[in-house]
């Protein structure tokens, strides 16, 4: 894929993957340029979301982006903070955030699943005006889910490792249990 064909991504849509009463909705941040090409979720091969999702157990196999559909006969869905396609997500404005928040709110409130769990504690922060969330399990419901704040799996955050994410990932899927 070009340089060309991932500008030309910026201004594509990247589809929820979403169904009612789901057990985990993982929310992202916003699409990168390659998931708005593909229209693939975490697309980015240096993205570590799939490898630390099956790492955690959520998944029996290593899933590709392309499978994302496969997610919710486990009970997992996929959807974004905000759904604007950036190359990085310090392109995204604090206005974005808070309307994203908003909309992220009403649309769990919708699809009630058990857990929402937003991939990236500066973007829970951003969105809903906690501005000392840290990573885990938060106090506070949104649009009547339980919340929880884990690592962000971009290669960019090198803070964690894909096995430090996935003993993360891996406390939430047992408290979704």
């Amino acid at each position: 894929m070009t340089q060309a064909d991932l500008e030309a991504a910026r201004d594509r849509l990247v589809p929820d993957v979403v169904a009612s009463g789901l057990r985990v909705l993982f929310c992202g941040i916003n699409p990168g340029l390659m998931t708005a090409a593909t229209g693939h979720h975490f697309a980015r091969p240096g993205n570590r979301f799939w490898p630390v999702l099956h790492l955690s157990g959520f998944t029996p196999r290593l899933l590709k982006p392309s499978e994302q559909q496969e997610l919710l006969s486990y009970g997992l869905g996929i959807t974004n903070v905000v759904a604007r396609a950036t190359a990085r997500a310090d392109e995204l404005s604090a206005d974005e955030y808070r309307e994203g928040g908003r909309l992220l709110e009403a649309k769990v409130a919708e699809l009630r699943p058990h857990w929402l769990a937003v991939v990236g504690v500066t973007a829970y922060r951003s969105a809903f005006g906690e501005p000392r969330a840290k990573i885990g399990p938060q106090d506070r419901t949104i649009g009547g889910a339980r919340v929880w704040a884990l690592p962000n799996p971009s290669g960019l955050n090198a803070h964690w490792t894909a096995q430090t994410m996935a003993e993360e990932y891996a406390r939430l899927r047992e408290a979704a249990a």
